[in-house]
């Protein structure tokens, strides 16, 4: 099952490297990424990707990517996957 998360970030070195590199290294595969200008100093990220086995927890990758330094706003699209609005149920910041 796929799940989205849309993602605000600072623009600051690393910080792309930081979140994508999280995201593979909790056991998901990155099946597709947007990334679009939200101004001089933020960008967003939209990231569609799904787990590698059912032990893997979107709910806890959120609260992982919600503590790295940067990131100022986390959000899961209901709309993909039912993991996702489980995500906005467990205090992961929109």
């Amino acid at each position: 099952m796929s799940h989205l998360i849309h993602i605000e970030l600072d623009r600051l070195e690393g910080s792309l490297l930081r979140v994508l590199g999280l995201i593979e290294r909790r056991g998901f595969h990155i099946d597709e990424i947007e990334l679009y200008d939200l101004g001089e100093d933020k960008r967003g990220l939209s990231v569609t990707m799904r787990p590698r086995d059912t032990s893997r927890s979107p709910d806890q990758l959120g609260l992982q990517i919600d503590r790295l330094y940067g990131i100022t706003r986390l959000s899961a699209d209901p709309r993909v996957g039912a993991g996702a609005d489980t995500q906005a149920k467990q205090g992961i910041r929109a």
